[in-house]
């Protein structure tokens, strides 16, 4: 059954949603071991792991003016050369779950990712806080740089991050789900061959 997303394009335009995603039962949230899948406009607990669960609306140029407030340590970033620059962030919680966004009605083939998007302008870590927030509602902190890959178009930065405020249903409308995979079940989701590193690097950060 079609549903339309509750969030208009970034043309003013409604989005249909062909399979919309469905969510989990509360009890979900309690259980590290379960995947979490939240709706567009969708429930969750007022709080996870310590950390207050509301929407959020970011200021104006708040992205750029945090990511310089609270720098990381990070290696010289330089694509190679026909791949475009990009940005993204493997956003951890205390429970052992990261998260990931589930792109509307599997945008260039794909059911799972993790939140990233391409730099045009501004700070590489301003813009990986800012897909965060666009696929998944979520406030991100980075805490630190995690790999540079190679995908198919792009070359992109995966920095580490903590949730810090926000609500997975106020995703945008790029996504259909906020997904909370706890870490060692993230093969099950990111099955994509450019996604094999990117796992990897995630089960070596957290061991």
């Amino acid at each position: 059954m079609t549903a339309f997303h509750p969030r208009l394009d970034d043309a003013g335009q409604p989005v249909s949603i062909l399979h919309p995603s469905v969510a989990t039962p509360a009890a979900a949230w309690a259980d590290p071991s379960a995947v979490v899948v939240v709706v567009p406009d969708g429930e969750a607990p007022a709080a996870l792991n310590g950390v207050p669960v509301a929407p959020w609306q970011p200021p104006a140029d708040w992205w750029d003016a945090e990511a310089a407030r609270r720098p990381v340590a990070e290696p010289p970033f330089a694509p190679p050369a026909g791949l475009a620059p990009a940005a993204g962030v493997v956003l951890l919680e205390p429970d052992g779950r990261v998260w990931l966004a589930q792109p509307s009605n599997g945008f260039g083939g794909v059911a799972h990712v993790v939140p990233k998007g391409r730099h045009d302008a501004g700070l590489l870590a301003a813009a990986a806080m800012r897909e965060a927030w666009e696929e998944l509602g979520l406030v991100t902190r980075l805490t630190g740089h995690l790999i540079d890959l190679a995908r198919t178009m792009t070359f992109t930065r995966y920095y580490v991050g903590r949730r810090i405020g926000g609500h997975p249903g106020a995703m945008g409308w790029e996504s259909q789900a906020s997904i909370l995979c706890p870490i060692a079940r993230l093969h099950e989701l990111l099955t994509r061959p450019h996604d094999g590193p990117l796992v990897a690097a995630i089960l070596a950060h957290r061991e």
